[in-house]
């Protein structure tokens, strides 16, 4: 009887601790969002030093629908998760991946977009006669996304292919184009200036980007080439970053995104910052 009456004390007091935990959960007024601010059509920052682009006006979508009142603030790609789990600010969109090493240290959102990843190159590169209508699921079938990679690398011997550091298109030139010479970079901008000026041979980035890249003045010689690549280490979607410990705002944004989805709104951003439907649906 006494063991009965112990469990049943430290029952009880379990139930009120988890009661004041939940009691004690944060009412979510302001989210403040992290974006880089140097990554077209995602986000980049625009004349006056406005923030735009198609992360921006779906944060100005969700957050009505999470009834709560956002603020924007650009933080360096580099720093960008580390000062996420600091608590400089709430969530990050800022076209990242959901990867398996990110997820180690970081929660996401259900994802809102897909993109593939590629080249972009001079017209007369030998890498410009690969066709672009491939995209290749690394996640699927990881054998025929390497067997597709080994059949361009030849055409990359000798030259040099510039990329954003610490992203999934780095991480995609060391593990399918091992022995390639990259040049990692801050910002995509800053490899899209090295490439028009002849010091790299090529940049690998997400379609999306080399799609902007292309309406630049000074890109009119320049194509995408050679097959997509996705899924697998390339990410499983581009989502919002959040806290592990942030429960309740993960189930707000993702909540939020899926009505995004749901009654295209999503879909429509896309069209208009991309000219394609990203929308994960």
């Amino acid at each position: 009887m006494k063991r009965l009456q112990l469990l049943g004390m430290a029952a009880l007091g379990l139930l009120t601790a988890t009661g004041g935990a939940f009691a004690q959960a944060k009412k979510w007024e302001t989210v403040k969002i992290a974006t880089e601010g140097a990554y077209a059509p995602w986000n980049f920052t625009g004349p006056g030093g406005k923030l735009e682009g198609f992360e921006i006006d779906l944060i100005a979508e969700l957050c009505p629908r999470m009834k709560v009142k956002c603020e924007i603030v650009a933080q360096d790609w580099d720093g960008i998760i580390p000062a996420l789990n600091a608590g400089k600010y709430d969530a990050i969109m800022a076209g990242m991946q959901i990867t398996d090493k990110r997820l180690e240290t970081i929660n996401f959102s259900r994802p809102y977009a897909r993109t593939p990843g590629a080249f972009l190159v001079p017209k007369d590169s030998p890498l410009a006669k690969v066709p672009n209508d491939k995209v290749f699921d690394i996640g699927a079938d990881a054998a025929a996304a390497q067997k597709a990679a080994d059949e361009i690398k030849p055409l990359l011997k000798g030259k040099v292919v510039g990329v954003q550091g610490s992203t999934t298109l780095a991480t995609m030139m060391e593990r399918l184009f091992q022995g390639v010479e990259i040049r990692e970079y801050k910002t995509t901008e800053q490899h899209d200036l090295d490439l028009a000026a002849g010091r790299v041979d090529a940049v690998a980035a997400a379609t999306t980007t080399l799609d902007t890249t292309l309406g630049k003045p000074g890109f009119e010689n320049f194509v995408i080439a050679g097959p997509g690549f996705t899924g697998g280490f390339m990410g499983r979607g581009v989502a919002a970053g959040l806290r592990k410990a942030d429960q309740d705002l993960k189930v707000m944004f993702d909540e939020a995104i899926a009505s995004a989805l749901a009654d295209g709104t999503i879909s429509r951003l896309s069209q208009k910052w991309f000219k394609r439907d990203l929308a994960a649906k």
